[in-house]
C-alpha cells in the first residue's frame, strides 16, 4: 500500500497555450502561490526553423522540440553531480518515487510502497525496461543505490543519510536507513538517485545516462557542454511520448537564451534573464513562483571572513530589497530568510535571529582588512547575478571594505567554491531542490559534513539543530525545528538572504504540456509537444 502522501505548497503546473488578452503573470504569481496551497511539507546556437518573425512560433523538424537550457554540464551530465536536473527535466531517468503537482511522493519506478519500522521500507517494482534493452529489477535499484552511496563526493541527497538496499525477489527490494528518515520517499525522487542500467557505471566511478535510464526520452548523443540530442524512447512503461525527441543547446548567456526563443530557434528557453522578460511577447513569457532564494554566501573556513565581526559588518552593509527593483525588475521579494513565498508556512513559523556577533565599524573594517581584498565570486548563467554581484560591491565598498569581483560561468569555478577559494558568493539556490524537504538542503549546504558546505561552516549549535530536524516525524514540529536551525544558521552570517526570485520561462506559442515547476525539477514529459 501507499505511504500516507508528503506533499509540499507548491507543484509544478502543466502550461498550455494561452490566449493573446491573458493578463500579465507577474501580477498573479502571489495569487496562484496561495491558490496552489496545500497541506505543507512532510505532508543562436540551434538550426534555423522556418519561423523567424519575433512570435517563437514553430518547432523542429518532424515536430522535435528545442529547448535553451542555461547551465552547461558540469560532468557530462552524471547523476551525482549538479547536472542530475537535467535527466529530470527531459525525462530521461526516474527514480523509485516522484513528486507530483501537489509535491506529494508518488509512484516512479516503484509502484507501491510500505513502512515496515522506523528504519526499513519496503518497495514493489513496477515492469520496466532500460532504454538499452535490459530489464529493471530489483537487482538495478540495488546496484544503483549501492553506487551512489559509495560516490565521492556522495550526493548532496545522501549528506544526512546512511542508506542500504536488499533486493527480496525481482519485483521488490528493501530499503534501510541507519537512523530514522520519515522523508525517504521524498528523498527517493531526487534526480540523484535516477536508477540506470549497470551499463552506466564504471568501475572508475563515473556514471553516464547516454542510453541508460528508464524515461520516455534517451540521450543518444551528447556533445561536450554544447549540444545534446534525445529521441522517444518507445519502451517506456507509461507510453510513448508526443513529441518524437528533443534536440537540447547549452547558452549560458541570458540574452542569447531568450534571442533564440524571439528568432523563433528555440521552443522551450529556461530562465529568462528579468531584463528580458518583458521584452518577450506575452504569451511566451510565464512567471512560475519560486523556491529559489539569491544570497551572499561568506567563507566562514578561511580568508576575511573566519572573523565574525567582519562576518556581521557585510551583513548590515548589503540591501538586498534594493535589488528587487533595480537588478530583478520586480520579479523577486525582499528576503525574509532561507525560504520565501513558496514555501508558505515558513513565514508563521519563523524564529527570531539571536546570539549575532556585532558588527565592525567601518574603521574597524578597513583596520581589519588592511592590505587584504574581499574576492566577491559569482556566476554568468544567471543574468541577475552579476549585476547583483556589482550593487553589493558598492554597498561593502561603503562599509569599509575593499572588494574584487571573479565573474565567471558556474563550471568553470564550482570547484574554486567547494574548495573555499573566495571570500563571498553572490548565489542563487533552489532551497527544495534534492528533496522537497527542507531538511535536506540544510544538511547539504550547512552542516560541518555536508558536501554542499560552500561557507565552510563548521558550528555545533547548527549541526544539532538541523539533526533535531531530521529526526521529527511530526509534520507541524518539523517545520518548527527547520525554522529553529534557519535561525541558527542565520546567526552565524555564513549566509545573507538577499532576494526570493520569481523564475520567468519562455514557451514558444503553439508548444503545450511544458511543466512549469517551484521547483526546477520538471519540464518536458510525455505530454509535452508542439502543437
Amino acid at each position: 500500500m501507499l505511504t500516507p502522501p508528503i506533499k509540499l505548497p507548491v507543484g509544478p503546473l502543466r502550461h498550455a497555450p494561452l490566449p493573446h488578452d491573458r493578463t500579465d503573470m507577474r501580477t498573479t504569481s502571489r495569487g496562484l502561490i496561495a491558490a496552489l496551497v496545500l497541506p505543507p511539507l512532510l505532508a543562436g546556437c540551434f538550426a534555423p526553423s522556418d519561423s523567424g518573425d519575433g512570435t517563437g512560433a514553430g518547432a523542429g523538424a518532424g515536430g522535435r522540440l528545442r529547448v535553451a537550457l542555461a547551465v552547461p554540464p558540469v560532468q557530462a551530465l552524471s547523476p551525482y553531480s549538479n547536472d542530475a536536473t537535467v535527466l529530470s527535466k527531459l525525462s530521461v531517468a526516474e527514480g523509485l518515487t516522484a513528486l507530483d503537482r501537489n509535491g506529494t511522493a508518488k509512484p516512479g519506478l516503484a509502484k507501491s510502497w510500505k513502512q515496515d519500522d522506523d528504519t526499513t521500507w519496503t518497495f514493489e517494482l513496477r515492469k520496466a525496461e532500460f532504454q538499452d534493452g535490459t530489464q529493471f529489477t530489483a537487482q538495478s535499484v540495488v546496484n544503483a543505490l549501492d553506487r551512489a552511496s559509495a560516490a565521492k563526493p556522495k550526493p548532496r541527497v545522501l549528506s544526512d543519510v546512511a542508506l542500504s538496499a536488499k533486493a527480496e525477489d525481482a519485483d521488490t527490494v528493501t530499503l534501510t536507513t541507519k537512523t530514522p528518515d520519515p522523508v525517504l520517499p521524498l528523498r527517493l525522487a531526487s534526480p540523484a538517485l535516477a536508477i540506470l542500467s549497470s551499463k552506466a557505471y564504471a568501475k572508475d566511478g563515473a556514471v553516464s545516462p547516454v542510453g541508460t535510464g528508464t524515461g520516455p526520452f534517451e540521450i543518444t548523443r551528447l556533445s561536450g557542454k554544447a549540444k545534446a540530442k534525445l529521441d522517444r524512447f518507445d519502451g517506456y512503461w507509461g507510453g510513448k511520448a508526443k513529441a518524437p525527441g528533443i534536440d537540447v543547446s547549452w547558452i549560458a548567456d541570458g540574452t542569447a537564451r531568450a534571442n533564440a526563443l524571439r528568432g523563433g530557434e528555440a521552443d522551450i528557453a529556461e530562465w529568462i534573464p528579468t531584463a528580458q522578460a518583458k521584452l518577450l511577447d506575452k504569451d511566451t513569457r510565464h512567471e512560475v513562483p519560486s523556491v529559489r532564494t539569491d544570497s551572499l554566501i561568506l567563507n566562514t573556513g578561511g580568508g576575511l571572513f573566519t572573523d565574525a565581526g567582519l562576518r556581521a559588518a557585510a551583513r548590515e552593509a548589503v540591501d538586498g530589497a534594493a535589488l528587487v527593483d533595480s537588478v530583478f525588475g520586480g520579479y523577486a521579494d525582499p528576503a525574509q530568510g532561507l525560504f520565501g513565498p513558496a514555501v508558505p508556512w515558513a513565514a508563521d513559523k519563523r524564529v527570531d535571529v539571536t546570539g549575532r556577533a556585532k558588527a565592525d565599524t567601518s574603521a574597524q573594517v578597513k583596520a581589519g582588512t588592511k592590505g587584504r581584498t574581499l574576492r566577491l565570486a559569482t556566476y554568468t548563467n544567471r543574468a541577475e547575478l552579476p549585476e547583483a554581484a556589482t550593487v553589493l560591491q558598492q554597498q561593502l565598498e561603503k562599509a569599509g571594505f575593499t572588494v574584487k569581483q571573479d565573474v565567471r560561468e558556474y563550471t568553470q569555478m564550482e570547484a574554486d567554491l567547494l574548495a573555499g577559494k573566495y571570500d563571498a558568493l553572490v548565489f542563487s539556490r533552489v532551497t527544495l531542490l534534492d528533496t522537497g524537504d527542507a531538511v535536506d538542503y540544510l544538511a547539504s549546504d550547512f552542516t560541518s559534513e555536508g558536501v554542499y558546505n560552500i561557507p565552510g561552516l563548521k558550528d555545533g549549535a547548527v549541526d544539532k539543530a538541523i539533526r533535531a530536524a531530521a529526526a521529527e516525524r511530526d509534520t507541524k514540529r518539523r517545520q518548527e525545528k527547520i525554522m529553529r536551525a534557519e535561525a541558527e544558521i542565520l546567526r552565524t552570517d555564513a549566509v545573507v538572504p538577499l532576494v526570493h526570485e520569481q523564475a520567468v520561462q519562455g514557451i514558444a506559442t503553439g508548444v503545450e504540456g511544458v511543466l512549469l515547476d517551484p521547483r526546477e525539477r520538471s519540464l518536458v514529459d510525455v505530454d509535452t509537444h508542439a502543437g
